[in-house]
């Protein structure tokens, strides 16, 4: 697949493309933020891991909501 110039692309395209774009930082930004404010006991495994997990595309922050935190308060002692 060949790689099309930005000004190559149609308005509706590059709307798209920054919708996208756009969708996609939120959910990092808030993904992060969220394990930054997380007890070490709500997090389900390493904090470095699930950093590095957010920064994959749309489905890093996906898999944290998912995955990576306990609901809050449900912390074990």
């Amino acid at each position: 697949m060949r790689r099309r110039p930005w000004a190559d692309l149609t308005p509706r395209q590059q709307t798209a493309v920054l919708v996208a774009a756009a969708v996609q930082l939120s959910l990092a930004a808030t993904a992060w933020a969220d394990l930054a404010t997380r007890a070490p006991g709500e997090v389900n495994g390493s904090r470095t891991t699930w950093a590095a997990v957010i920064a994959v595309n749309l489905v890093g922050p996906l898999a944290w909501f998912r995955w990576g935190g306990r609901a809050r308060g449900s912390a074990q002692r």
